[in-house]
């Protein structure tokens, strides 16, 4: 009975959790360009910053994360996109988008 218990707890979870992430992307409101910074600049450094995103849901960003790219980059793409209005929506949502330098 306790097996049972925590296998329908587990695909519950499991299921909310694929549930969530079938939510559609929200657009973009308004974009900050990031700043280029002068060392990377200097070094010819480009790439993509990727960053989670955790967006209110009057669409402003309420958190990030970044996960990826080049660590020079990071700082710039968070102050950017930290600064960026996605559209309204009902609740809370999560995004990953990519800011190419």
């Amino acid at each position: 009975m306790k097996k049972a218990t925590h296998l329908l707890l587990g695909i519950s979870i499991l299921a909310g959790a694929l549930a969530a992430s079938d939510l559609p992307a929200r657009k973009i409101v308004h974009s900050q360009v990031p700043y280029y910074p002068d060392v990377a600049a200097k070094m010819s450094l480009h790439g993509t910053v990727r960053v989670r995103i955790w967006i209110a849901p009057d669409g402003s960003v309420r958190r990030l994360e970044y996960i990826g790219g080049h660590p020079l980059l990071a700082e710039s793409a968070l102050k950017a996109v930290k600064e960026w209005e996605f559209e309204s929506a009902l609740k809370e949502s999560t995004q990953i988008v990519e800011v190419k330098f």
